[in-house]
């Protein structure tokens, strides 16, 4: 796996460096500035870009958008000292979001999650059914699923279509595909986020692009959500 790292710091260069190679990663390119990131980028092809996201004058996130542009394959782990960035790191595509200081697990957890996705299936679909009619549905098209006794609800554009399977055995076939589990009856597509927040008990309340529907975790679901991500 080829990785670029870029931070402005020099410390925080060094010490992502040094937990990289203890976790057994030896192709690493640095780069302090979006400059030479983005001509790293033009240079050679990377697996995954650990890119800080406040450094002076374009910032990761910008920097992530045209590293994009370059590379559309580009997997990309941002990390901050700050969380309140998370949603819109991953309306970039980002595959994880580290707070730091993070501990070595956690950058191991995320790169091998870059590296599930890498594997998972292009072609996965799901065949649901509403009436008469039938659906064949990426991940992709799923805004969330919801339990439905022994079946499940998929969200999708189209509108409500079943799929006969239950939430934990469907949970399992979504994991490397962005789904997370933020109540025993919903499962939500984290590229389809528009806006979430907090409600009474620390729930957390989800809105989608382009559908109206909203939908509330459980107090143990948000706690989840939270641990996996890190947002307030």
């Amino acid at each position: 796996m080829k990785i670029l790292i870029v931070d402005d710091e020099a410390l925080a260069l060094s010490r992502l460096k040094r937990m990289l190679h203890t976790l057994g990663y030896e192709e690493i390119v640095e780069a302090d500035n979006a400059q030479s990131a983005m001509e790293a980028v033009k240079e050679a092809h990377f697996d995954l870009v650990l890119l800080d996201i406040n450094m002076p004058g374009t910032s990761g996130l910008e920097l992530g958008y045209e590293l994009r542009y370059q590379q559309e394959d580009l997997a990309i782990i941002f990390q901050t000292a700050y969380e309140e960035h998370a949603l819109k790191a991953f309306d970039i595509g980002a595959v994880g979001y580290l707070v730091k200081p993070f501990s070595m697990e956690q950058l191991e957890q995320s790169i091998q999650r870059v590296k599930r996705e890498a594997k998972q299936d292009k072609n996965f679909r799901l065949l649901s059914k509403n009436g008469e009619n039938y659906y064949l549905l990426k991940p992709e098209d799923i805004y969330y699923v919801k339990a439905d006794l022994s079946e499940v609800m998929l969200r999708s554009a189209k509108g409500f279509s079943y799929y006969p399977d239950k939430i934990s055995d469907l949970e399992s076939k979504l994991l490397d595909h962005d789904f997370v589990r933020i109540h025993r009856s919903y499962l939500i597509n984290i590229n389809k986020i528009k806006e979430m927040e907090t409600i009474e008990q620390s729930k957390l309340r989800f809105s989608f692009q382009d559908i109206s529907d909203q939908i509330e975790s459980s107090k143990d679901g948000a706690k989840l959500f939270r641990k996996k991500f890190s947002v307030s």
